[in-house]
């Protein structure tokens, strides 16, 4: 073994010492080791070291035998750490040779006890130091493997530069960053090395090389650890969105199901029976509570039967005869209303046991068919009926649906009436009305045309439709026009006729099937109080749902007309008034 007498770096051979000497102290100036003499060349630095400095030399020497005994007493199966070793004692022999403590000032004088205090002090530091290190090297080569193996790329402590391995980023500190490795700083005479990255200070170069090199690992393997764990994050964030989207279209999935099974509730198509059903459970509710006898039960329910049987009603829910009364209480009293048009002659029907809830739409129908039915210009038409039962007039519709009339509407409502509670509205009316050869037609009043949601324009229209000349006449008009069928969201009613008030305001005169019979039994009365007018009398501030639908008869189609209607019925729309 070989040692280089300036940096006291141990080589093998002679070639190898000469390669040392060439790349790191002929290209390098060369100090003195011992008094920091430069400017001078590598042979008079040999000649300055033999003759001035012969006695430290020895020594350096002496202390370079004591630690190769001492590295030979190691274990030799650990190849990593004696090579670690080795590192460091060359390590320390620069720092030895260049530490002011071990100086020949400081030795004492006697060469004996000098020697023996030169070797007992520096074999304790160097078995300290030799710990310290071989711990150090230890963890470098445990974190090293481990970052290979798991994490890349690093990053570059100074300026950021992203490289593939630790290797790669140490190559580059040393090329682009040599000025903060290689600045020492001069203390008492002594070299000392700065650490750029936490400011330790070293003695020897090679030593705060593989100081910083610890550094450029740590950090490698921390970014590579804030990796794994930002990925850890992510697909946990990502699992709990996807969580949380599942629950949030499985709870919107539930809503709309529930929404759903309730509109079919509220319209009457979720299979829970009819007409026939409705009226018996109602019944038996009534007995039970003591509110009707069970012999009238009976009685009641083979009337039900009978009527059902031959599809027609049982007019227990008919009142007859208003019209007339209203012609009379017109003609001697109301002295606040100008004028008043009434329809022909209609019967009111009222809502029982077995629709009440949404039996509103058949009702009506019924109140126009007795209309209808008394008025001699639809006798081509209707010649022969009678006012049907509401399962009757279901089926009715279904046998329009069958002909070709509206099928956008029977799949709505799923070709099917009987045996259901569902609602019908206009569109229902209309088909039915000209599926019996009723010349009609059906206009959407889709908006409000006044002030404060108010339909004014509907109360003109109703106007013109039983009034050609609003100047002149009797007081009480009684026109052969039927009454209108009056559609607007959740409920129908009938118009039977409009009064005009003396400061031109209008309002209608309107049959509800919610009011019971009862109620309108009260106008037939010969004494008649204004009050009692109040539940027909709809003026423009009373009308403020969002759309109105009016089903109004003109006549009777022919064959011809009906066909072309069905067709027309294809594509039907209905006519809006702007």
């Amino acid at each position: 073994m070989l040692s280089c007498d300036i940096c006291g770096e141990t080589v093998t051979s002679e070639p190898d010492m000469k390669s040392h000497l060439l790349i790191v102290h002929m290209e390098n100036e060369v100090i003195c080791p011992f008094c920091k003499l430069s400017g001078v060349n590598y042979d008079e630095m040999c000649f300055h070291i033999e003759t001035a400095h012969f006695e430290q030399n020895e020594l350096e020497r002496n202390f370079e035998k004591t630690n190769k005994i001492q590295y030979r007493t190691f274990d030799n199966g650990k190849d990593n750490t004696q090579q670690c070793r080795m590192d460091i004692n060359s390590s320390m022999h620069s720092a030895c040779a260049s530490n002011p403590k071990i100086s020949v000032q400081s030795l004492p004088e006697d060469g004996t006890l000098k020697q023996k205090t030169f070797y007992s002090e520096n074999l304790s530091e160097s078995r300290k130091f030799l710990r310290s290190k071989e711990k150090q090297c230890d963890l470098s080569q445990i974190k090293e493997s481990i970052y290979d193996t798991t994490y890349s790329p690093s990053e570059c402590p100074f300026c950021g530069k992203i490289e593939d391995c630790a290797q790669d980023v140490e190559t580059h500190v040393k090329t682009k960053h040599a000025s903060f490795l290689d600045t020492p700083v001069e203390d008492g005479g002594q070299t000392l090395y700065d650490c750029p990255m936490c400011g330790l200070i070293c003695t020897n170069y090679h030593i705060l090389q593989e100081h910083v090199d610890l550094h450029l690992e740590e950090s490698s393997f921390r970014q590579g650890l804030d990796r794994v764990q930002c990925t850890r994050d992510l697909e946990l964030a990502h699992q709990l969105q996807q969580e949380e989207d599942q629950k949030r279209k499985s709870e919107e999935s539930r809503q709309e199901r529930e929404e759903f099974q309730k509109l079919q509730r509220q319209y009457g198509l979720d299979d829970s029976g009819g007409y026939k059903q409705q009226q018996l459970q109602s019944m038996e509710r009534e007995v039970n509570s003591g509110r009707m006898h069970p012999s009238e039960f009976h009685r009641r329910r083979a009337d039900m039967m009978e009527a059902l049987a031959i599809g027609i009603d049982d007019g227990k829910t008919r009142t007859s005869g208003i019209i007339e009364a209203l012609h009379r209480y017109y003609q001697n009293a109301a002295t606040d209303v100008r004028r008043v048009w009434l329809s022909t002659v209609v019967d009111h029907f009222h809502s029982s046991f077995g629709d009440k809830g949404w039996g509103c739409g058949y009702r009506n129908f019924q109140m126009l068919l007795s209309s209808l039915l008394q008025n001699d210009a639809y006798d081509d038409c209707l010649k022969g009926m009678s006012v049907p039962c509401i399962p009757k007039i279901q089926s009715m519709i279904e046998d329009a649906w069958r002909e070709g009339f509206d099928p956008q509407g029977a799949c709505q409502l799923n070709n099917r009436l009987q045996g259901t509670k569902a609602w019908i509205g206009a569109c229902e009316i209309y088909t039915l009305l000209t599926s019996l050869r009723v010349k009609c037609r059906i206009v959407d009043f889709h908006k409000s045309t006044g002030p404060l949601g108010t339909h004014p324009r509907l109360f003109e229209w109703i106007l013109n439709y039983y009034s050609s000349e609003r100047e002149g006449g009797p007081k009480v008009v009684g026109t052969s026009k039927p009454p209108i069928y009056l559609q607007h969201q959740g409920h129908s009613r009938t118009v039977i006729g409009i009064e005009e008030r003396k400061n031109r305001t209008l309002c209608l005169l309107i049959f509800d099937p919610g009011c019971p019979s009862r109620e309108m039994q009260k106008l037939l009365k010969q004494d008649m109080e204004a009050s009692s007018l109040k539940q027909l009398r709809k003026c423009v501030g009373n009308l403020k749902h969002k759309q109105y639908q009016i089903v109004a008869a003109e006549g009777v189609l022919t064959a011809e007309e009906k066909i072309a209607r069905r067709q027309a019925s294809q594509v039907f729309t209905a006519e809006k008034i702007p």
